[in-house]
């Protein structure tokens, strides 16, 4: 490979292993935008590969194809329902969220699932989840306030606790080199404007958790770890 060549989602360091790759199930608007920054940095500083729906660019392939293969394709998925709840005149709530989760869930549970997928639920501090989806009273989700000071602990508690975990840094030495990332990310979307690639998103991540030491040093077996560059 060549310094002209580009680097594609699902090809050299962002090759999706299973076992290291962890899909993304959240809202995608300007007010989340930070929170889901700071869920992508997470992961990559965990040694794992974010995906989600936006990772291939394919508009031919509807919507639910592409969710489903990347959750399929994935060990791990991180589900945050904080926008189950009435908006707008219609007060109408978002209801993809759960619909992801349920996909996930079924990886368990349907008749080619191994059980082997797990899934971190997100919710809104102090929510009544429970009350509108009673299936998951038996599951312990993660609580969170909005804020980034509190994602990302949650986030990488949880990760860190993993079969497939690395050795982490912190989540105060994630949060330290969070806003360079969002900044670089600002820059990034820019030249695009606003349509930058999923892998370049995925390779600025990779490249600040390694120029911040946040990232474990390139092992001998580089191929099967996201953040070796």
């Amino acid at each position: 490979m060549t310094d002209r060549d580009r680097i594609h989602f699902g090809a050299g360091v962002l090759g999706a292993h299973r076992h290291l790759s962890v899909f993304i199930n959240c809202p995608y608007d300007d007010e989340y935008r930070p929170i889901f920054d700071a869920i992508v940095f997470a992961a990559v500083c965990c040694g794992f590969l974010p995906r989600c729906a936006i990772e291939t660019g394919y508009t031919a392939v509807p919507r639910m194809d592409r969710i489903t293969q990347a959750i399929l394709s994935s060990k791990y998925s991180i589900h945050d329902l904080c926008r189950c709840r009435g908006e707008g005149d219609a007060n109408l709530a978002r209801f993809n969220m759960p619909v992801e989760l349920g996909v996930s869930m079924a990886q368990r549970f349907g008749p080619d699932g191994d059980g082997n997928h797990d899934w971190l639920l997100l919710v809104p501090r102090g929510s009544a989840y429970v009350r509108f989806l009673s299936d998951l009273a038996g599951f312990d989700p993660k609580q969170h306030d909005g804020s980034t000071e509190t994602i990302v602990p949650a986030v990488m508690s949880w990760l860190a606790t993993r079969p497939d975990a690395v050795r982490v840094p912190t989540p105060s030495e994630v949060l330290d080199v969070l806003p360079t990332f969002r900044t670089e990310k600002e820059r990034l979307d820019a030249a695009w404007k606003g349509e930058a690639p999923w892998s370049d998103i995925v390779l600025l991540a990779m490249r600040l958790a390694r120029d911040s030491s946040l990232a474990l040093p390139v092992p001998a077996d580089a191929a099967n770890f996201p953040h070796a560059l």
